[in-house]
C-alpha cells in the first residue's frame, strides 16, 4: 500500500489486544525507556482483567463506548505522542514515561462498579469518575512498590482528562509532569475522535449520557448533531490551546516509527467530521437514516 494512502487504522489490528501490547512496547523500546516495559506489562495486564470481570473484587466492563478497546487506543495514542513529543525536543525520565501511561492505563477505570453493586452500569460514574479512577490507580499501584509521589503525579495526569478541569488549575510538580498531562489529555480526545467506528460509537456513548444523567442530549440524534460543535468548540480548543498544541507533535511519530510524514489521527478525525457534515448536510435526519449510514462494524445495532 502507497504511504500517501495509508490510514491510521491500516497500520495494524488495533482491535487485537497482544497486538497493541506489543506496539506500545516498541514505541517504549524506541524511547531507550526499556527498562519500564515489566512494570507497565503488569499494570497493562491488571487493567485487561479489570475490564475482563477477573480483578477481584470488581465487575466486568459494561459501558460500551468507555471500554477495554477505548482504554487501550488511548494508552497507544499517548506512548505515540510521547515518541513524537521526543523527536520533537522535549525530553522525559523513563519514570515518567512510565507514569503517563499509567495515567492512560486508569484513567476510566472508575467507571467499573464492584462486585457488590448491581444497579445499572458504570455508566451510572461518569459525572466525576476520575476520582474513582484516581482511587482505584492508588489502590493498584500501592501493591506494586509505587511511592506516593509516583502516584501523585499519576493523579494529576489523570486530572488533565477531565474536561470540566482547567488545566491551570491542575498542581503540576514540574514542567515535564505538565507537559505529559497535556499528551495524556491530547491523547484521549485523539483516540476517540480518530477511531473509525467513532460515529457508530457515540450512538452508544448516549446511553452512557442518559444513564448518567448528563443535560444537553434528548437523543442520539441530537448527540451526533452536536458532535461538529463539540470537536469546533471543546476539543480543539482543548487541544490547542490548553494543551498548547502538543498534539502537533503526532506527525513526529508516524515520520519516525513509519516513514509516513503527516498525522494520522489529524486526517483519521477530519475525515470522521466530514463524513457527519456530509450527512447532517439536510438538516435533523431519522433515526433509520443514522442506522442506515452509520454501519460500520455493526455497532448501531448494539443501541437496542
Amino acid at each position: 500500500m502507497e504511504k500517501e494512502a495509508t490510514k491510521l487504522y491500516d497500520l495494524f489490528d488495533c482491535q487485537n489486544q497482544k497486538g497493541v501490547l506489543a506496539e506500545i512496547v516498541t514505541i517504549i523500546s524506541l524511547l531507550d525507556s526499556g527498562r519500564i516495559v515489566d512494570q507497565f506489562k503488569s499494570v497493562y495486564q491488571d487493567i485487561v482483567r479489570l475490564f475482563n470481570g477477573e480483578y477481584p473484587g470488581y465487575r466486568a466492563s459494561n459501558t460500551k463506548y468507555h471500554n477495554l478497546e477505548h482504554t487501550t487506543m488511548v494508552t497507544l495514542a499517548t506512548v505515540r505522542l510521547i515518541h513524537g513529543s521526543v523527536k520533537g525536543g522535549f525530553r522525559f525520565k523513563p519514570d515518567n514515561v512510565l507514569l503517563g501511561l499509567l495515567a492512560a492505563l486508569f484513567h476510566d477505570s472508575g467507571l467499573i462498579q464492584t462486585k457488590q453493586d448491581r444497579k445499572g452500569t458504570g455508566a451510572k460514574y461518569t459525572i466525576g469518575h476520575e476520582k474513582r479512577s484516581v482511587g482505584f490507580m492508588r489502590k493498584n499501584l500501592g501493591t506494586k512498590d509505587f511511592s506516593k509521589q509516583q502516584m501523585d503525579d499519576c493523579e494529576q495526569l489523570i486530572k488533565c482528562t477531565n474536561l470540566k478541569i482547567e488545566v491551570a488549575d491542575i498542581s503540576f510538580r514540574s514542567k515535564e509532569i505538565e507537559d505529559l498531562g497535556k499528551i495524556v489529555g491530547s491523547a484521549d480526545l485523539l483516540a476517540q475522535m480518530a477511531d473509525r467506528h467513532y460515529l457508530e460509537k457515540l450512538i452508544l456513548l448516549f446511553k452512557e449520557f442518559e444513564e448518567a444523567g448528563i443535560p444537553g442530549f434528548d437523543s442520539e440524534e441530537e448527540l451526533l448533531e452536536k458532535t461538529e460543535g463539540f470537536y469546533k468548540n471543546v476539543t480543539q480548543k482543548r487541544l490547542t490551546q490548553d494543551f498548547n498544541n502538543i498534539s502537533s507533535n503526532m506527525t513526529n511519530h508516524f515520520k519516525y516509527r513509519w516513514n509516513i510524514d503527516r498525522d494520522l489521527y489529524g486526517e483519521s478525525i477530519f475525515n470522521n467530521i466530514k463524513y457527519l457534515k456530509s450527512i447532517l448536510s439536510g438538516g435533523k435526519k431519522s433515526r433509520l437514516f443514522y442506522q442506515q449510514h452509520l454501519k460500520r462494524g455493526g455497532l448501531v445495532k448494539e443501541r437496542e
